[in-house]
C-alpha cells in the first residue's frame, strides 16, 4: 500500500496527501516481485518527486532519455501546452491557443462518445465509482475529466514534464476535491499488482507500445474482473501498406522539418484490423468497434485521397472489450 510510511521509506514527502486518494498494491517493475513498501529487494525503489511517482528503472530511464529529448523538442516548436491553467481545464472541448483546434475537436468527440456509449457499462454495478488506468496520460486532461465524473483515475505516462507531461496535472488539482496519482512509468511495465483496476485507457497512447501483445497482456494482468480496455485516437489504416507509406511520409517530412529521425524508439505508430484481430485471438478478447462523426469533412477524406490518388487517409475509432477471463 502507498501509506506514510512507505513515503518515509522512499526518503521523501508527497506535494499531495495520498492517504484516503488511493490504497494501490505494488508490484516491482523490475523483477516483478510485490512491493510491500516503496523499496524491492532487488534494489529498486519507487521514489515520489513533486508528487508524481517514479516507476522507471535507471536503466530504463536511459532506454528513454533520447526519444523523450527529442520529444519534448518537437512539442515545444508545435506550440503544445500553455502557462495558462485556463488552457488546461478547457480541454479537450477549446483549444484556447487555437493552434491545434483540429486534434482537440477530434480528441472532445472521441472523448464525449467514450462518456456516453462505454462508461456507462463500466460503471454498471460499480456504485462507488472505479479505479481507472489513464495510459499514455500526457498532461492528464482524461484523468481529470474522470475525476470530475467521481472515478478514480492514475494517470502513467513517461513524460513528467510541466507542460505536456504529468506535471501538467497541477493545475486541475484546485478544481478536485481529491486528487489523482500521477506515476511515471512504461506501459509494457506497469509498477502494479494484479487486479486492481477496473478499466483501462490508452489515451491516444496505444500505437507508442513495440509491442502490441505485451502491452495489452500486461493491462490485462492489471485488471479486474470484469475488466475494460479502451483504445482510443491512434491511427487505423485498412491495410498494412498504407501504414507504411504514412510513415515514410512522416519520417521523411520530420528529419526535413526538426532534423533528426522520428523513430529513436521502434513503436508500431499505427493498427489494421488484422492487427487487432490477432490480439483478440492470441488474448481470447472481442473488440466492440465505435466510429464516431467528426463532420462532414473528415467522414468525405477517404474519397477525395482516391480521386488525388494518394494514400487512404487514418482513421480514429474506438476499440474496446470487456474482458470476463
Amino acid at each position: 500500500m502507498i501509506d506514510a510510511q512507505h513515503q518515509r521509506a522512499a526518503g521523501t514527502q508527497p506535494e499531495v496527501d495520498l492517504l484516503g486518494v488511493s490504497s494501490l498494491k505494488l508490484q516491482c517493475p523490475v523483477c516483478l516481485s510485490p512491493m510491500l513498501s516503496c523499496g524491492c529487494v532487488c534494489g529498486f525503489t519507487l521514489s515520489q518527486k513533486e508528487g508524481i511517482w517514479d516507476g522507471l528503472s535507471r536503466e530504463r530511464e536511459s532506454y528513454f532519455q533520447h526519444f523523450i529529448s527529442h520529444y519534448e523538442t518537437v512539442r515545444t516548436k508545435e506550440g503544445r501546452g500553455s502557462s495558462s491553467s485556463e488552457y488546461y481545464l478547457a480541454l479537450p472541448f477549446r483549444d484556447l491557443t487555437s493552434r491545434h483546434a483540429w486534434e482537440w475537436r477530434i480528441r472532445a468527440r472521441t472523448f464525449q462518445t467514450m462518456i456516453d456509449r462505454i462508461l456507462p457499462e463500466v460503471e454498471d454495478g460499480r456504485p462507488q465509482k472505479c479505479d481507472i488506468l489513464d495510459i499514455g496520460a500526457g498532461n492528464c486532461w482524461l484523468s481529470y475529466r474522470l475525476a470530475l465524473c467521481g472515478h478514480r483515475p492514475v494517470a502513467v505516462d513517461i513524460l513528467d514534464g510541466d507542460i505536456d507531461g504529468l506535471g501538467a496535472a497541477r493545475h486541475y488539482f484546485p478544481h478536485l476535491e481529491s486528487p489523482f496519482l500521477r506515476f511515471k512509468a512504461e506501459m509494457d511495465r506497469l509498477p502494479f499488482a494484479s487486479e486492481q483496476f477496473d478499466a483501462s485507457v490508452f489515451n491516444a497512447s496505444f500505437h507508442y507500445s513495440v509491442d502490441y501483445h505485451r502491452t495489452l497482456a500486461e493491462v490485462l494482468r492489471c485488471l479486474r474482473r470484469p475488466g475494460y480496455i479502451i483504445i482510443i485516437d491512434s491511427p487505423l489504416y485498412s491495410r498494412d501498406e498504407s501504414g507504411q507509406r504514412m510513415l515514410q511520409e512522416r519520417r521523411a517530412a520530420f528529419e526535413r522539418q526538426y532534423g533528426f529521425s522520428s523513430d529513436s524508439i521502434p513503436a508500431r505508430e499505427y493498427l489494421t484490423p488484422m492487427v487487432l484481430n490477432e490480439l483478440a485471438q492470441r488474448l481470447g478478447i472481442k473488440w466492440t468497434v465505435i466510429k464516431p462523426w467528426y463532420g462532414l469533412n473528415w467522414a468525405v477524406r477517404p474519397l477525395k485521397a482516391r480521386l488525388l490518388r494518394r494514400r487512404e487517409p487514418s482513421k480514429f475509432y474506438l476499440f474496446w472489450s470487456r474482458v470476463e477471463k
